[in-house]
């Protein structure tokens, strides 16, 4: 059971997901270019886990414990992938993405606002 009573008062839970050290990561995109992933312990404590994205929304989680998440990352629209040290690179370019899933064929689902893409990228699952 996850309490969400520590995270921040300004976050609204927007995109969820667990990652392979059971936490939760959330999302709260706003209008700014510097937002926020955060992660929150199965005992409710909730930390920043990065921050510098703009409009922060789909996330996924692969084998190697890499998060990626639709975002503006630097000046440039797409997927980052972010490590699990937390060193972000631009990793696919897109505009309007807004939800991805890393499906059994090591290939990644991209959703724009109006359309599902199937891009090969041969990413290990979790």
């Amino acid at each position: 059971v996850f309490v969400f009573a520590t995270l921040e008062p300004s976050i609204a839970a927007y995109h969820l997901a667990f990652g392979p050290d059971d936490y939760l990561y959330v999302t709260g995109p706003t209008t700014s270019s510097y937002d926020s992933i955060h992660r929150v312990a199965p005992n409710g404590d909730s930390e920043v886990f990065f921050r510098g994205l703009g409009r922060p929304q789909g996330l996924a989680f692969d084998g190697a414990g890499n998060l990626y998440c639709a975002a503006s990352h630097a000046g440039r629209r797409g997927v980052v992938r972010i490590s699990p040290d937390r060193s972000a690179e631009h990793f696919l370019s897109g505009n309007s993405i807004v939800g991805l899933c890393i499906l059994p064929s090591r290939a990644m689902a991209v959703a724009t606002n109006n359309s599902i893409y199937r891009v090969d990228v041969d990413i290990p699952r979790l």
